[in-house]
């Protein structure tokens, strides 16, 4: 049984990519809200980190660092986790079943 609850292969995937995309960017958007609201919003940040995430992953995996297609990929698929990212984030304040505008105590 595998020990670890993240592995390259794991965070070259979009599931794997998408939930660590999803903690980072939620542990660390009050730090980055505070100091680059202006000029980075929310969603490019999480872009930026999913392509962290992937360029990182694909290193990890022997890609060649020389190799300029894997930045291009790894930003261009960037965008596509950190759109999961983002309905992970939606989920997780919305739950579904929940109505609408209600918070989790029926208030």
């Amino acid at each position: 049984m595998n020990e670890q609850l993240f592995t390259w292969e794991a965070l070259s995937a979009m599931g794997g990519a998408s939930l660590l995309t999803f903690f980072v960017v939620q542990y660390t958007k009050s730090i980055i809200d505070r100091f680059a609201s202006r000029w980075l919003p929310t969603d490019l940040y999480a872009v930026i980190v999913a392509s962290a995430v992937l360029i990182t992953a694909q290193l990890a995996l022997g890609a060649d660092p020389a190799d300029w297609r894997v930045y291009v990929l790894a930003i261009a698929n960037g965008f596509l986790v950190a759109a999961a990212a983002g309905q992970m984030q939606r989920k997780a304040v919305e739950p579904p079943g929940q109505p609408a505008g209600k918070d989790s105590d029926g208030a």
